[in-house]
C-alpha cells in the first residue's frame, strides 16, 4: 500500500508542486460559529490545490485531519428535497438493473443521516451504514438504519469480513473527495466487495469544475478533484475495474462509476468510458498547461460579485443569501464578503440555524426571515440546487425580490 505524506501526490506518491489554484488561507468550510466565537480569532488553513505531474490528480494536501473535519458535521443529506429524489431514482435503478434482493447486503459509505439507505430499507433489502460523523450517525440510528459511526478504510474492512458483513453493492455518492488516503479507503472496498458484488461511486467530475468555473467546490473536506481518467488509474491499481459510467447533473456536474473485482466476468465494459476518457483529453486535463487559465476566470467572477453587491449597496437595495452551504463559504471568503454586504442568510437545516458562517460571520437564520423582510435580491449559494430554491422561494417575485445566480457567471433572474 502507498504511503500518504504531506508534499507527495496521495495517490502515485510523486512530489507535488504544480499549483493549480490559490484561494488564500480560509476556515474550514464546515466550522460554523455561535455567538460567542465570532469575535475570537479563527483557525485559518492554506486552500492552495496542487495538481500531480504524474497522475493528474488534482488534490489540496492535507492541513487538517479528518477526524477534526468530519467527526461532528453541519451537513444532512435529507434536507433537500431534489437529493432525496435522486437517491430514490438510484435505488430503483439499481434494484431493476442488478435485480438486489433479500438476500443481498448493501452497505452505504458515509451514509449520513440514512438519506439513501431507508429507500433499501424499504423494499425490505439488508443495509448498513458507516458514518464517521458522531452526530449525524445518532441521527441515522434514531431513524432505525443501522450504522457504524467509524471512518471507513482496510481496518474497518477486515474487521467487517471477520463479522461475516461482505458486500454485495458497495455505495459511496461523494465520498471519494473526502477521504485523505485514497489508497487504504480503495482497499478496503477491495476486500468487502463479494467476488460478483458491485460498487458504485459518485464524484463530482473535475472536467465540469472547470469548464463551469465551480471553483466553490473547492474546501478542505475536499481532498480531492477527479475525471474519470484519474478515476480508472485508481481502480485498477486495486485491480479493481470501472464497468461503466454516467454523466449526472448533480452538484454542478458529476460522474457515477460502476466498480467491479477484475476478474468478475458478469459484467460488461461499456464503452462510453473511453469515448469519456478521450474527451478529457482533447480538453487538455491531461495537460499542465490548461490548468492555468481557471485563475483568471475565478478573478472574473469575484470581480462581477463584488461590483454587483457595491452598486446594490449604492442603490439602497437589500441583499440576502439562502443556503448555507460548504461551497457558499469559499465563494464568500474567497470573494471578501462579510456580515455588512449580505446581512444574513437562511437554511432549512435547524442544526445551522442560529449560527454564523465561518470566516463571513454572516449570521444564518430560518427561511421566514425572507418574508419578514423582503429583501430586494436572494443570492443563492447552493446553486447547484437553484432550481428546487427559486420553486420553493418564488414568492419573493410578489415585492419584486429578484435571484442571484453566482456561478459559473453572475446571472440575475426576475
Amino acid at each position: 500500500m502507498r504511503p500518504v505524506e504531506k508534499d507527495k501526490c496521495r495517490f502515485c506518491g510523486v512530489i507535488l508542486k504544480k499549483i493549480f489554484i490559490d484561494l488564500g488561507k480560509t476556515p474550514l468550510a464546515n466550522s460554523y460559529l455561535k455567538s460567542n466565537q465570532i469575535k475570537k480569532p479563527e483557525k485559518k488553513f492554506p486552500l492552495k490545490v496542487f495538481i500531480c505531474k504524474n497522475c493528474f490528480l488534482v488534490q489540496l494536501k492535507e492541513y487538517e485531519s479528518p477526524k477534526e473535519i468530519f467527526g461532528q458535521y453541519a451537513y444532512l443529506s435529507s434536507y433537500s428535497k431534489s437529493w432525496l429524489k435522486h437517491a430514490e431514482d438510484y435505488v430503483s435503478m439499481m434494484i431493476k438493473r442488478f435485480n438486489f434482493n433479500k438476500k443481498k447486503l448493501v452497505i452505504e459509505i458515509a451514509s449520513n443521516d440514512g438519506y439513501l439507505l431507508q429507500y433499501f430499507q424499504k423494499r425490505k433489502i439488508p443495509i448498513l451504514g458507516i458514518e464517521p460523523a458522531q452526530n449525524v450517525a445518532k441521527i441515522a440510528r434514531r431513524r432505525g438504519i443501522s450504522t457504524i459511526n467509524e471512518f471507513f478504510g482496510i481496518k474497518l474492512a477486515n474487521t467487517l469480513i471477520n463479522e461475516k458483513k461482505m458486500a454485495d453493492l458497495i455505495i459511496g455518492n461523494n465520498v471519494l473527495a473526502h477521504v485523505p488516503n485514497i489508497n487504504d479507503f480503495v482497499g478496503g472496498i477491495k476486500l468487502i466487495l463479494k467476488p460478483n458484488g458491485i460498487a458504485t461511486m459518485e464524484v463530482p467530475h473535475l472536467l465540469k469544475l472547470i469548464e463551469h468555473n465551480e471553483f466553490d467546490t473547492i474546501y478542505h473536506e475536499h481532498f480531492s478533484y477527479f475525471s474519470l481518467n484519474v478515476l480508472k488509474q485508481i481502480f485498477d491499481y486495486h485491480k479493481l475495474l470501472i464497468f461503466d459510467v454516467e454523466e449526472m447533473q448533480t452538484h454542478g456536474g458529476s460522474l457515477r462509476i460502476f466498480i467491479k473485482h477484475k476478474n468478475n466476468k458478469k459484467f460488461f465494459v461499456n464503452r462510453k468510458i473511453y469515448s469519456l476518457i478521450n474527451k478529457e483529453k482533447k480538453y487538455g486535463l491531461c495537460k499542465l498547461d490548461t490548468y492555468a487559465k481557471f485563475d483568471k476566470n475565478i478573478r472574473k467572477i469575484k470581480n462581477e460579485l463584488n461590483k454587483f453587491l457595491k452598486k446594490s449597496k449604492i442603490s439602497s437595495k437589500i441583499v440576502v443569501s439562502y443556503g448555507a452551504p460548504a461551497k457558499g463559504n469559499t465563494l464568500l471568503n474567497y470573494c471578501n464578503i462579510k456580515s455588512k454586504h449580505i446581512p444574513y442568510t437562511v437554511d432549512k437545516n435547524p442544526y445551522k440555524q442560529n449560527l454564523f458562517l465561518p470566516g463571513s460571520h454572516i449570521p444564518i437564520k430560518h427561511t421566514r426571515e425572507i418574508m419578514r423582510t423582503k429583501p430586494d435580491y436572494l443570492l443563492i449559494l447552493p446553486w447547484n440546487l437553484r432550481t428546487e430554491i427559486i420553486e420553493q422561494m418564488s414568492f419573493i417575485r410578489k415585492w419584486g425580490g429578484k435571484f442571484v445566480i453566482p456561478i459559473p457567471k453572475l446571472q440575475v433572474i426576475n
